[in-house]
């Protein structure tokens, strides 16, 4: 793999941090990642919990949130990439990118859901973009909808498979479906119709892998299979510059293999997550009372939903790993202690 060029910018290796929210990659994760040579990303999903007004008034308080976190991230890599995960599935998803565009990010991820506007909302700046895709239909849908309708192209794809954390690009039934071989597969022919499009607009779009990247061996197969750059999350969660609270990321080392599953987010989306308290309650069947509605999905109906993301989402993230939920990849099991960013990247791409 070479390095990956972002604008101007070029990565010392050829690694995407993953946005996980909420409060889990903000800036100083963010910023650290970038200063150690990849790309640092921020997630946007409820980034202003902490503000004293997030109660009364979400949607200012996040995009306070937005520029604050970039602010942090600027401070330990003023030359970086540092960009935005910003969730189409968010009510306020306009509002956040034109946030991420005034913070002058350098690049924006956009999944869980169809980033159509994605380009029109972008117009007029050097912000690059990349859709999250997990399968090859629903990388058709958007290369070929940015195509026609703006006549333009993804600056590069995440491809993300089904063994990633948070909520996934996948129905239950394809979770079934997909094992390792076949999803080999369908990344080869993501990879091929990125191509496609590479010729139509004489350009270069790095085909980004992500879900289950934990070890170095993870990436050397990506790259045999034609990768051109991994995206990683959950392996930064334990990491000593993560923003989460520490008993977050002891309770991802104390996690066990069978202490990971697939669990129904509020709005019927799959993800996979610890099976801690709160998640083995959702799953018996029992509804978790919750604070007013905090806005943060479409889709979702407070009167109706088992349990509330943003309650969960955010007492995780302060450190209540009972009542938490944490969202997780599918190796998360593995983590044994506590490490550095660059500890990090550097047993996934050394030679040594």
């Amino acid at each position: 793999m070479n390095c990956l060029k972002v604008g101007k910018k070029v990565t010392k290796v050829p690694l995407i941090q993953g946005g996980m929210g909420v409060g889990i990659s903000l800036g100083r994760l963010a910023g650290s990642v970038a200063k150690a040579g990849g790309a640092g990303i921020i997630s946007t999903a409820q980034i202003g919990f902490r503000e004293p007004d997030f109660d009364c008034d979400p949607e200012a308080a996040n995009l306070r949130g937005i520029e604050k976190e970039m602010r942090k991230a600027r401070e330990l890599s003023p030359d970086g990439i540092i960009g935005y995960n910003i969730m189409v599935a968010l009510k306020d998803y306009k509002e956040h990118v034109k946030a991420a565009v005034k913070a002058r990010a350098d690049l924006i991820i956009s999944g869980a859901g169809i980033p159509s506007k994605l380009p029109e909302l972008i117009s007029g700046s050097d912000v690059k973009i990349a859709p999250i895709v997990s399968t090859l239909r629903s990388a058709q849908v958007i290369l070929k909808y940015w195509d026609r309708k703006y006549g333009r192209t993804a600056d590069l794809v995440v491809v993300e498979g089904p063994l990633a954390g948070g909520h996934l690009g996948f129905s239950k039934e394809e979770l079934e479906y997909w094992k390792k071989e076949s999803y080999d597969e369908e990344f080869a022919k993501i990879r091929n119709l990125v191509q496609q499009y590479e010729e139509k607009y004489q350009c270069r779009i790095p085909v980004i892998a992500a879900g289950g990247i934990y070890e170095r061996k993870d990436v050397e197969k990506m790259e045999h299979l034609g990768a051109d750059g991994v995206q990683v999350a959950t392996r930064f969660i334990t990491t000593r510059e993560c923003d989460a609270d520490e008993r977050y990321k002891e309770a991802y080392i104390r996690a066990k293999k069978e202490d990971i599953g697939i669990v129904k987010s509020p709005v019927g989306m799959p993800g996979r997550a610890v099976l801690n308290p709160l998640m083995q309650r959702v799953m018996r069947g029992e509804k978790i009372s919750h604070s007013p509605c905090h806005r943060c999905l479409a889709g979702c109906k407070p009167s109706e939903i088992p349990y509330c993301i943003t309650d969960s989402l955010i007492a995780a993230a302060k450190g209540d790993v009972e009542h938490g939920l944490l969202f997780c990849g599918a190796c998360g099991w593995k983590a044994e202690k506590m490490e550095t960013v660059e500890e990090v990247i550097e047993s996934l791409f050394s030679t040594k």
